[in-house]
C-alpha cells in the first residue's frame, strides 16, 4: 500500500509539474529587425514610393545683386537667415539645408518637401536674405531617397550645438 502510495503521489506531481509547465509561456527573445528588410510603416510615414524615393524641390542659393550691406546689417540678415531655415524646419518644409564650403556663386542650398517648384517659391520669399536681395534662389524639381525626411529629426541627436 505504501509503494502505491508512493507511487500515486510521483505519478500525481509529475502530472502537475506537466500540466504547470504547459501554460508557463515560453519567453523567446524577439529577432533583431533586419535594418536593410523593407519596412512599410516607415515608407508610408516618410512617404516613399515604390523605389523609395520621392518628389522634392531643391533649391540653390546663389550670390544676389545686393551684397553691400556693412558687416552689422549683413550679420543681421544671416541670422534672420539662419532663423527662417530653423522655422521651415520645424514646420517640416525644409528637409535638408547648408552652405558650400566654398567661394562660389552657389552660397548653399535646401531641399523643400512640397510637391511644386511654386509652393518652394513661396517658401524661398519668406527668407530675409532673400528679401534683401543678398540672396537668390534656382529651384529645381527634384526626385530623391524618400529617407530624407528622417534627416531633421537624426540631426537634432547628433547636433552638440544649435544654429
Amino acid at each position: 500500500m505504501k509503494k502505491t502510495k508512493h507511487t500515486f503521489a510521483f505519478i500525481f506531481a509529475l502530472g502537475l509539474l506537466s500540466a504547470c509547465g504547459e501554460r508557463v509561456p515560453q519567453t523567446t527573445k524577439e529577432e533583431p529587425k533586419d535594418p536593410k528588410a523593407f519596412d512599410p510603416e516607415l515608407a508610408k510615414e516618410v512617404g516613399a514610393d515604390e523605389y523609395g524615393m520621392k518628389f522634392y524641390v531643391m533649391a540653390f542659393l546663389k550670390v544676389g545683386p545686393n551684397r553691400n550691406q556693412d558687416s552689422a546689417v549683413a550679420a543681421q540678415l544671416q541670422r534672420a537667415h539662419l532663423d527662417n531655415i530653423n522655422r521651415l524646419a520645424k514646420v517640416r518644409k525644409l528637409v535638408v539645408a547648408g552652405p558650400f564650403m566654398d567661394d562660389g556663386d552657389v552660397r548653399g542650398i535646401y531641399i523643400f518637401d512640397v510637391k511644386t517648384v511654386q509652393e518652394a517659391e513661396e517658401l524661398t520669399k519668406t527668407d530675409p536674405a532673400i528679401q534683401a536681395g543678398r540672396l537668390v534662389m534656382e529651384l529645381h524639381p527634384w526626385y530623391g531617397s524618400a529617407a530624407l525626411m528622417k534627416c531633421a529629426e537624426i540631426h537634432s541627436n547628433v547636433a552638440e550645438k544649435k544654429i
